[in-house]
């Protein structure tokens, strides 16, 4: 069942240029910022320069599913207040993008609506091999033996124990990682958890602080790299090999840079099977956008998994460019101003047929577990329409969190207000 979760705070973002002192905020009619089709919602605009009500015009523009527009104009501010209102007659979502100019600057804000969001459909189905083309590279993966490293370090807290691991990947190459326990505990309920984009180093305390709640807590990084180098280190790898990672062999499935990652995930909970401090009956994934993706990648392709949590996932909706709607990060079929190995300007057909083996959408419908999932209803980097569509393909048990004021980096009170809950839920065997 959907949860009609709104945040009690106002949005606002700024331009680089915008005056600290003039302020943009958007407010739906309804709390929710949730709609039946053909019902108008009409938005309250606020702008205030200084704490006053500011004069003139705010300039608008709706667009459908975060892509097409269907109106656009301006609204005259009375006392610093106008208001905007628009519907749609299908499922699926508005966003506002909003912008007030004064003088040399100028502030922008963003609202959105959702109408009928637990019919919004995918875009398309999953390739008729996928399945195949998934339990082959997990029979492939099977055959490279794990090779455990795990060493023991020293934290200054006895009532834990910490560790960091390798373990052997497809194709030669490692997955880095961290664990973490009650010292001496056996008989643990586990949690594994990915990362979101980017190139950095793992701390500690996002496993000490599970284990210290009684779980066995183990944390991957993304990447074939060491995980606790210098910040330097990282910034090198994220300008050079790592520079936009995500297009990495991105034309053909057997290249792109997200296989092995994913792959890296199955890895990791095979490995958290065979602990024998493992209770062998909680395993839960979580993570936020593309840690969100990797989660609910994960719970479809390892049935050891028993639940799952993503904060604004990234990685749904690979095909929704075809149906009139904005495709999440990595907009994988998107990129088309990089080049391939061949020197050549990349294909966007391509991208395209390797992108739906990728898409956290066409692995949904294999999951029968538990699911929490938050959902930001102006988030321009994972849209609300494809992250909806996954999760009306969740065959388990799920908690949606749609949360009508929040973008990517913005404030998920919401989500993470039902987070530690339902973690204790799972902790629990509930």
């Amino acid at each position: 069942m959907l949860r009609r979760a709104a945040l009690a705070v106002l949005f606002l973002v700024a331009s680089t240029t915008a005056s600290a002192e003039t302020k943009l905020s958007a407010m739906p009619d309804v709390e929710s910022g949730i709609y039946e089709p053909g019902k108008q919602a009409t938005w309250t605009i606020t702008v205030s320069t200084d704490g006053k009500p500011a004069e003139g015009k705010v300039a608008y523009s709706v667009e459908k599913s975060g892509l097409k527009e269907i109106a656009k104009g301006e609204a005259e501010l009375k006392e610093g207040k106008a208001q905007i209102s628009a519907t749609r007659e299908d499922a699926g979502t508005l966003l506002v993008k909003l912008s007030y100019k004064v003088d040399k600057t100028e502030v922008k804000g963003l609202a959105a609506a959702a109408f009928a969001p637990e019919k919004i459909a995918p875009s398309s189905a999953p390739p008729e091999d996928f399945d195949a083309f998934w339990e082959g590279k997990i029979k492939a993966l099977s055959a490279v033996p794990m090779n455990v490293q795990l060493t023991q370090v020293d934290t200054g807290d006895k009532t834990i124990e910490y560790y960091q691991f390798t373990l052997d990947n497809l194709g030669g190459g490692k997955i880095h990682g961290q664990l973490a326990k009650p010292a001496g505990k056996t008989d643990l309920p586990a949690m594994l958890q990915v990362q979101w984009a980017g190139v950095y180093p793992l701390d500690k305390q996002w496993v000490t602080g599970h284990a210290k709640n009684g779980w066995l807590s183990v944390n991957i990084l993304a990447h074939d790299l060491p995980i606790d180098e210098s910040p330097d280190f990282y910034k090198e790898k994220a300008v050079k090999e790592l520079n936009d990672y995500p297009g990495i062999g991105n034309e053909d499935r057997e290249t792109t840079y997200f296989l092995n990652m994913f792959l890296s995930c199955h890895r990791a909970v095979q490995y958290i099977t065979e602990r024998p401090d493992w209770n062998k009956k909680t395993l839960v994934v979580h993570g936020g956008s593309q840690g969100g993706y990797q989660a609910i990648v994960t719970a479809g392709l390892h049935p050891a998994v028993t639940a799952l949590a993503a904060s604004v996932p990234a990685g749904c909706d690979h095909t929704g460019k075809q149906v009139g709607r904005a495709p999440g990060w990595p907009n994988w079929a998107g990129r088309t101003w990089q080049t391939n190995a061949e020197g050549k300007k990349k294909d966007e057909a391509r991208m395209l047929a390797a992108a739906r083996y990728f898409d956290a959408m066409n692995f949904a419908p294999r999951i029968k577990v538990p699911a929490l999932v938050g959902v930001g209803l102006i988030d321009t980097v994972c849209p609300a329409d494809g992250v909806l569509a996954t999760c009306n393909l969740l065959k388990g048990p799920k908690k949606i969190i749609i949360m009508p004021l929040a973008d990517h980096r913005g404030d998920h009170k919401a989500y993470y207000a039902v987070y530690g809950g339902f973690l204790e839920e799972q902790k629990k065997g509930k």
